[in-house]
């Protein structure tokens, strides 16, 4: 599903509560400008509906959803309003069927096996895990992933940046919902520019961008040899031969014949390359396709980025 693979990529979902629908662009934007297009505006005030209206005809950028949606009456008033999915805290068969019906995309509540169970006969294979942290966590989810394998989870209660890497690890979990880059506190302050650098710093907790090494580019394989080796000898940075280079320790690669880049490329690793790349186009990045690498699962393990800096090509490494 469309929704479902763009908040996939995106990977937190702010859960935001929103008592002022002319808090609802400002807070919008914040949070895209933070790297974070992507919200949950709950049912729990009177301008949750206005909100999402506000933020579905301004915000084109935004996925906003609708959160604590617990009946069908508001999961329509939520989709007229322009909300792109639906989340509730639990599992009601009559507003899921529903949903399903008018072809609303739902993510209902689960804490447990049974849960699971009655949404795999309602035809789901998404759920939100809610409270995630009282609920039993990441080790409950990954007990209930055994049986019903082809179950995703979107987790959210009790996350925030201590553990939300540890819950997006693991491939049963689409993404992670909570509020912590949003609280209520600053919303109703209009402190919007802290809400901009708490989300940046979420994405930047979950991407976890790191230097992987650099790569020079040597006229040929005996000149690549001879720049390892000094590194080698100076620095005792280990030498070793790859098929396409020389490296000196982790963070030197010389080419033995000349690459992308103009003197050579620099190479940043990150936690979670998919997403990194759709953080990064949503920043106006641009990536050159045809340097994308992918392992047997078809998952993309490296792609360089179209601009050079300084002369050196970059591309994002999957950890």
């Amino acid at each position: 599903m469309e929704i479902i693979e763009k908040i996939k990529a995106i990977g937190i979902v702010p859960v935001i509560k929103i008592d002022n629908a002319k808090d609802a662009v400002p807070l919008a934007n914040a949070l895209c400008e933070g790297g974070i297009p992507c919200a949950e505006v709950t049912f729990r005030t009177s301008a949750a509906k206005d909100a999402i209206k506000e933020i579905s005809q301004n915000c084109p950028q935004m996925l906003v959803g609708a959160g604590t949606v617990l009946t069908p009456e508001q999961a329509d008033e939520a989709a007229a309003a322009g909300a792109k999915f639906i989340v509730s805290p639990g599992l009601n068969p009559k507003t899921v069927k529903h949903c399903i019906e008018k072809g609303i995309p739902i993510i209902p509540g689960t804490a447990n096996p049974s849960d699971v169970e009655l949404a795999i006969e309602l035809g789901l294979n998404v759920v939100k895990f809610f409270p995630a942290e009282a609920a039993g966590g990441l080790n409950m989810i990954k007990a209930m992933s055994a049986p019903y394998s082809n179950m995703l989870f979107m987790p959210t209660g009790g996350i925030g940046p201590q553990n939300l890497n540890s819950y997006l690890d693991f491939p049963k979990i689409i993404a992670c919902g909570g509020s912590w880059m949003a609280p209520d506190t600053l919303i109703s302050a209009g402190e919007f520019d802290k809400i901009r650098l708490l989300a940046k710093e979420a994405v930047e907790k979950m991407l976890g961008f790191e230097l992987a090494h650099i790569g020079i580019n040597a006229s040929d394989e005996t000149k690549a040899n001879e720049i390892a080796s000094s590194f080698e000898n100076i620095f005792g940075f280990a030498k070793r031969e790859t098929p396409a280079s020389f490296f000196a320790g982790n963070f030197i690669e010389a080419m033995k014949s000349p690459y992308l880049g103009t003197h050579g490329h620099i190479a940043i690793k990150t936690n979670y390359l998919d997403r990194a790349v759709n953080y990064l186009k949503f920043r106006g990045i641009e990536f050159d396709s045809s340097t994308a690498k992918f392992n047997d699962s078809g998952k993309m393990t490296a792609i360089y980025l179209k601009e050079q800096f300084g002369g050196f090509a970059v591309h994002l490494l999957q950890k």
